[in-house]
């Protein structure tokens, strides 16, 4: 094992958990920032110093549950199915690891990916409309990145980081061709991207093949991680986890039967809400009529009179703010009083500037708390509104997460993309941002917790799971290869109590 690696790292990983946000850096240990013991990082380090034709002897992860399932929500209920996918990590046995370091580097490149130039795509249902979240993206990897060269950048060589930025057009394709330009051509280290569900599909195939790890911090759709690719980590909670939480809410506590769905005609829309529609089916509430506009139009009345006639108890609306705020104001006009649910995208001051009053009450699924009282957030959020003069948001907030996480990996496992993806994938402890704890899956998904953001007197507030009593269904405490069948758990009653 090469000592002086092993005491560059070592220093990297003080140096960096303990100063993520300068301004910190007396008040947090390693230890606290990572949960990742240096004993531990060590062993880590000499486990893949491997040579060409060997494999590293590393223990790979096993879930016992994917992705907090309950069992009555999860597929092959009444059968014990052979295998079942995405509860075993996945192995890299390739020969990279033993790529010696260059010898000359005069910036440390780390690419970036994302929605930040408008086009018309039809993979992003036409005119392109994520732009403000791949913007809020690259700054929160900016700003990363800042932060790290004021500490003294890549501290083996003592050059800075540099960001390599490429824009995501939306078309089919394109995404590949920007990863091989950064992976080949600009030669970066690790890539941090994108949103759209689609060309994040595209992009981590490409960096498959050119094996370069992809961090995503904005693509919630939950098959991005079931692709079972070793180079790809997601530090978001996706549409998943957030619709479990949802049909908790509509079906364990308030018992509703019948729910209709309105979405975008896009991938975000039909994927988001796929798990909602599944679990319905399989709790015996299945989703009474399902209905997809086209993004960005200013007339639903189709949609919402076919929803109306429907007799729903309830409206669960997965697309962009603008339009769920839209759509909102419509049904409102319309005389529909039903109780309205939303996806993330929803939680916006552009939705409560359109919606107005009917915003009130709105409930929406949210990958974590923003209001959270953490001293590292909180000089985060303060950090972001002096470097850009605006308030700070998800995206920003787990790009930053990410970058930080892509840069650790760097500074302890040095300029090699194969040890790069080795210290994320199997690091022993759970990784702390300004987004809260990021406990990595089997499959490197993000499975910390989240919550619903309700809006109460014009403001979104954010409820976790304990906060507002909502059951879950039970989770198996094996994988179903080992366990017997288990029946299906009992809905709960009406709750009264509401979030």
């Amino acid at each position: 094992m090469n000592t002086k690696l092993t005491a560059f790292a070592l220093a990297a990983l003080v140096c960096l958990c303990a100063g993520a946000i300068p301004a910190l850096a007396q008040e947090t240990t390693a230890a606290e920032a990572a949960d990742q013991p240096a004993a531990d990082l060590e062993r880590l380090l000499e486990a893949i110093d491997v040579g060409p034709y060997d494999v590293p002897e590393l223990v790979l992860r096993k879930d016992t549950n994917y992705a907090h399932s309950a069992t009555d929500v999860g597929p092959f209920r009444h059968v014990t199915p052979f295998f079942e996918h995405f509860l075993d990590q996945m192995e890299y046995t390739g020969p990279g690891r033993a790529i010696p370091e260059p010898s000359h580097v005069d910036t440390v490149k780390i690419g970036f990916i994302g929605p930040i130039e408008s086009t018309v795509s039809v993979a992003t249902g036409g005119k392109s409309h994520e732009e403000p979240l791949g913007i809020a993206m690259l700054r929160g990897s900016r700003l990363a990145i800042e932060q790290a060269n004021a500490r003294g950048g890549y501290l083996k060589r003592n050059v800075p980081f540099e960001l390599v930025v490429s824009n995501d057009n939306g078309l089919w394709g394109a995404s590949g061709n920007e990863i091989i330009k950064m992976a080949y051509r600009d030669k970066v280290w690790a890539i941090l991207g994108t949103i759209d569900g689609a060309n994040s599909h595209i992009a981590i195939r490409v960096a498959l093949k050119a094996e370069v790890v992809m961090m995503n911090t904005g693509d919630t759709d939950p098959t991005f991680i079931e692709t079972n690719i070793p180079w790809v980590v997601r530090c978001i909670g996706d549409d998943r986890q957030m619709g479990y939480l949802l049909t908790d809410l509509l079906f364990r506590q308030r018992d509703y039967t019948r729910i209709g769905i309105m979405r975008a005609s896009n991938r975000y829309g039909r994927f988001g809400v796929r798990e909602i529609r599944d679990a319905a089916r399989r709790m015996g509430r299945p989703i009474v009529l399902e209905m997809a506009y086209q993004v960005g139009g200013d007339d639903f009345s189709l949609q919402l009179e076919r929803l109306k006639a429907a007799d729903l108890e309830a409206v669960i609306h997965w697309g962009d703010g603008a339009d769920g705020a839209h759509i909102l104001n419509q049904m409102r006009a319309m005389g529909m009083d039903q109780p309205y649910f939303a996806c993330d995208r929803c939680v916006s001051d552009e939705f409560l500037a359109i919606a107005g009053q009917n915003a009130e009450g709105v409930v929406c699924g949210y990958p974590w708390d923003p209001t959270r009282q953490d001293q590292t957030y909180l000089a985060f959020r303060t950090a972001y509104r002096e470097r850009f003069n605006v308030e700070s948001d998800t995206y920003a907030a787990h790009a930053f997460d990410g970058m930080n996480m892509l840069i650790e990996a760097i500074q302890a496992a040095g300029l090699n993309r194969a040890k790069i993806r080795d210290v994320i994938a199997h690091r022993s402890g759970t990784f702390h941002g300004v987004t809260g704890a990021i406990p990595l899956s089997a499959c490197l998904d993000d499975l910390g917790e989240v919550f619903l953001a309700r809006v109460e007197s014009g403001q979104w507030t954010f409820h976790s799971r304990q906060d507002l009593g909502i059951p879950r269904g039970r989770i198996a405490p094996r994988d179903r290869i080992e366990r017997k069948t288990i029946s299906a758990a009992p809905t709960s009653s009406r709750n009264d109590a509401q979030p």
